[in-house]
């Protein structure tokens, strides 16, 4: 018999959120996926078309951790119309030693929604200019919420833009997020001018024809693009990656098949110049060398972070007692 440890959305909520330390988690991630000695399999991916739907399965194996996961996010998009979120899934972490499993995570998708909006703001730590003033983000739902906050944690800035394709739900992100972060907020009606004027913008939209375009680009500014993780999503305009200063992204291979690099190869971007997020951390690669350059960084969610976090996460609710121990 041993212990396995449940832990439901409402336990994770208890003592893991947004701040510097899961940013410092999810940062350390990236550091050993740039090693080459982490072991991460292509994602998993079923595009459900009849449904509405997709699903993503993603795991990692870094070395000198305690266990991996092997993470399920299903995204079933109709769901809200019959009262149901929209987004869901659970962790699974293994001990690294035996194989056996430590912990069941049924966090509906909280964990990884709070390591995708930790991975942007390592993006705008490493990559935007030193000073922001102004913020824009292209969508409106959690992830255009949580992106915003963690970006602030690391530059933090005084007003923030929004645009999303339905006004109505622009306006309440803007309520939302000027609220939570204590600065000014304001919904736009035009997308160009959320980008012209800000210093650092997130894309959080599940567009497949681009929403940010390369002639709205501007010395001083960096773009986080975060939506597309599905073959066939794309949110930036392939000429603005080939105007871009800098263009870097979490993994390439994945930038590849599943997020911006699918239009900006097409495009002629070269395969030389796309450094990861990892190697600019760790500094064998260059990364933002003057506040005046344009930088674009791709974030396609890796299962790297998801070991790290639910292994930060299991650490965490031993410490603070939390959670159902079941014997198995």
């Amino acid at each position: 018999m041993r212990d396995i440890f449940v832990l439901t959305e409402a336990d994770l909520r208890k003592f893991i959120s947004l701040n510097l330390d899961i940013v410092d988690v999810v940062e350390r991630a990236f550091l050993a996926l740039a090693s080459g000695k982490v072991v991460m399999p292509p994602i998993l991916s079923m595009d459900l078309p009849d449904v509405h739907g997709e699903v993503d399965v993603k795991t990692a194996y870094i070395p000198g951790f305690d266990g991996f996961a092997i993470k399920v996010s299903p995204g079933f998009f109709d769901n809200p119309k019959i009262g149901l979120p929209s987004l869901n899934g659970l962790m699974i972490l293994f001990s690294a030693k035996t194989g056996l499993v430590d912990a069941l995570m049924l966090d509906n998708g909280y964990l990884t929604d709070i390591r995708t909006a930790a991975a942007g703001a390592v993006a705008a730590k490493h990559l935007a200019p030193s000073r922001v003033d102004t913020a824009g983000v292209l969508g409106t739902g959690v992830q255009a919420r949580l992106q915003i906050a963690a970006a602030h944690l690391v530059r933090p800035f005084s007003k923030v833009l929004v645009w999303g394709r339905n006004a109505e739900n622009a306006a309440s992100c803007a309520r939302d997020i000027a609220a939570s972060l204590s600065v000014e907020a304001v919904a736009l009606a035009d997308p160009a001018e959320v980008v012209r004027k800000s210093q650092l913008v997130v894309t959080t939209t599940p567009a497949r024809e681009p929403v940010l375009k390369a002639d709205w680009l501007h010395p001083g500014l960096h773009i986080t693009a975060m939506g597309a993780d599905q073959a066939g999503k794309n949110e930036i305009d392939p000429a603005a990656i080939l105007a871009a200063d800098l263009f870097a992204c979490d993994r390439i291979s994945q930038s590849e098949t599943v997020g911006e690099l699918q239009t900006a190869r097409k495009a002629g971007f070269p395969a030389d110049r796309v450094p990861e997020l990892g190697e600019i951390i760790g500094e064998s690669k260059t990364g933002r060398s003057k506040d005046d350059q344009v930088t674009i960084c791709d974030l396609t969610g890796t299962g790297a972070q998801d070991t790290a976090i639910a292994t930060y996460a299991l650490m965490a609710a031993k410490k603070a007692d939390i959670g159902t121990i079941i014997k198995a």
